[in-house]
């Protein structure tokens, strides 16, 4: 019993950590930095680099309009602005929609083959001739300011790399995949202070930028082309800069199927990365990069979706020695808070299948998925039947 007792305050404490106590301990070393060094101000205005807009896109036809007006609109000299679109694969009409934009400068590279989104990006970057570049999903929107943002930060020459803000669009109507713009907003908090310890843990590929320079060709098989690109940035002695002003903002998965989809494509990419980028692991060579990149998202990818079944398995176990009604001990409060929260998960689900909106039963529902998808995720990793091409999640509309 005291055994199974210490496993379980141990992955508590581990759970409570990757989710809310990193977050934490981050506000206060933040707070820390601050009385011994001055926070940065507004970098040099007059930085003004040629940019390119780089798109890797499949069948994006319904969205190709709206990205190029989108992407002609922002505030930046639209003659340091190049835009490259590659659109391996897309027989959706999706490079034709393109082609009418060229004589104003939209440069599209086209293959039948598909070879997935880090292929076209391996590809299309030998086309990149500016000393920046802007990485975009085809389905989202950028912010007005956000290239000349993101560019700014590019002035400092210890920085490699700068993400943008993930926005989702929230509507009345949204089903339980709608929190995910909640748990956006939480996780930006996060990077806006871990940016200011020293570095972000990873970009967001809907909209991130690094110095074309760094840029190495990824291996062909990687699912988190984003998180991989960059911090292989950062392992180099760069920063990862992050401004949330600088976003790109699209609606929220159509429902949780359509998101559960996405988190296992990302949870068997988060598995790999880790594989893949080992050395990061060595907090006596990479430092506060270390520790920055376990306790935000190798934690979140490993111990913690694991020590969620196993202090329900070993607090389980205690309450029938103890008794399950035996309110004297902690232990039994703990399992009835258990069984409360997935109750209402299971009742989100039951909701979300028969679209009765209650939202705040889709914070413990989301939150159930988001964990189900690491176990997904990992099964998928080890049979490594994940396809490096894209799995578009359907969006809402």
């Amino acid at each position: 019993m005291l055994s199974l007792k210490i496993i379980f305050w141990v992955f508590l404490f581990i759970i409570f950590y990757a989710y809310v106590g990193y977050g934490i301990l981050l506000f206060f070393l933040v707070r820390i930095k601050r009385l011994f060094t001055k926070k940065k101000g507004i970098y040099d205005p007059d930085y003004e680099p040629e940019v390119t807009l780089f798109v890797a896109a499949y069948n994006e036809k319904d969205y190709v309009d709206e990205k190029v007006k989108n992407s002609f609109s922002l505030e930046y000299p639209q003659e340091k602005v190049k835009q490259v679109w590659v659109t391996d694969g897309s027989d959706d009409g999706t490079p034709d929609l393109l082609k009418k934009y060229t004589d104003r400068g939209v440069e599209v590279y086209h293959e039948d083959a598909r070879g997935g989104k880090i292929g076209a990006m391996n590809r299309g970057l030998a086309f990149v001739k500016t000393p920046i570049v802007i990485f975009s999903d085809g389905n989202t929107n950028l912010g007005h300011e956000s290239i000349r943002r993101i560019v700014n930060m590019f002035s400092d020459p210890k920085v490699g790399c700068v993400s943008g803000e993930k926005r989702i669009y929230e509507k009345d109507s949204d089903s339980a995949a709608g929190t995910e713009g909640i748990y956006w907003k939480y996780e930006s908090t996060l990077k806006k202070w871990d940016a200011e310890l020293y570095s972000v843990v990873g970009a967001a590929g809907e909209l991130f930028a690094i110095r074309t320079d760094l840029y190495k060709h990824v291996e062909k098989d990687t699912l988190l082309d984003d998180f991989i690109i960059s911090l292989r940035v950062a392992m180099k002695g760069y920063t990862i800069q992050y401004d949330p002003e600088a976003y790109a903002i699209e609606t929220s998965s159509a429902n949780v199927k359509e998101e559960l989809k996405r988190k296992i494509r990302i949870s068997a990419g988060g598995i790999q990365s880790i594989v893949r980028m080992s050395p990061l692991l060595n907090i006596f060579k990479y430092g506060t990069l270390s520790f920055q990149y376990i306790s935000h998202r190798v934690l979140r990818w490993t111990l913690a979706p694991l020590g969620l079944l196993i202090i329900l398995l070993c607090n389980l176990f205690i309450t029938v020695q103890e008794g399950f009604f035996n309110f004297e001990s902690i232990f039994t409060w703990l399992m009835w808070g258990q069984v409360i929260f997935y109750a209402a998960a299971l009742l989100g689900w039951f909701f979300e299948n028969r679209q009765i909106k209650v939202k705040i039963l889709f914070i413990p529902y989301y939150f159930f998925i988001m964990n189900l998808s690491v176990y997904l995720g990992f099964k998928r990793y080890m049979k490594g039947n994940q396809s490096v091409k894209w799995e578009r999640a359907q969006r809402a509309k």
